[in-house]
């Protein structure tokens, strides 16, 4: 079986926490063949979000994905929602279809990556009618830096094959997991290590 393919997840909290710099954190992610960084920052302000954006394309040419910011995807590649992000998105640009929001939102930024995070068969259905690059699908196991109430387990295999999109893998996920009808490794502290 092929190697799966890694998607970083760059978490500045965790960067902070265990003082690496982007820089440093770029550099371990050029020992991998990472298809895709996710920036995750849910505690700095949005000017200093945008310097960090910014600093990680001038040191990779790996394609950047903001988590749940649409406000800053004019400085990265894609955007990668929460279930609740797109339940927040919707009210806001007042577009209570997904399928509408995400034909909106592919007509407005036609270049751009969409990911969409899911745990359980009904929201991977309904992700198979949204014109996304990908699904994020867990949490596999429980992880140290996301509080997760649903742990799918070796059910993530079944759930991976019913998506019509390339499904990564998400939550205490390790580098050398090899799972079966999964096409990314979304790896965040494993890297770290």
């Amino acid at each position: 079986m092929l190697p799966k393919q890694i998607y970083a997840l760059c978490d500045y909290a965790t960067l902070q926490k265990k003082q690496i710099s982007l820089e440093s954190y770029i550099d371990i992610c050029h020992n991998y063949d990472i298809v895709y960084i996710q920036y995750r920052d849910k505690l700095s302000p949005l000017e200093k979000q945008k310097q960090n954006l910014l600093q990680l394309q001038s040191l990779t040419s790996i394609p950047i994905i903001i988590n749940d910011r649409l406000e800053l995807l004019d400085y990265v590649d894609g955007l990668h929602f929460g279930q609740e992000d797109l339940e927040e998105l919707s009210k806001q640009l007042k577009i209570t279809d997904k399928i509408l929001l995400i034909k909106f939102l592919r007509k407005k930024y036609p270049n751009k990556i969409f990911g969409l995070s899911t745990h359980n068969e009904k929201e991977i259905l309904e992700a198979n009618n949204l014109d996304l690059n990908y699904i994020g699908l867990g949490a596999y196991r429980a992880t140290n830096t996301k509080n997760v109430s649903t742990i799918v387990g070796e059910k993530i295999s079944y759930l991976a094959k019913i998506s019509k999109h390339p499904v990564g893998a998400i939550g205490g996920v390790k580098i050398d997991d090899d799972i079966l009808n999964i096409k990314y490794n979304v790896i965040g502290s494993d890297l770290l290590k």
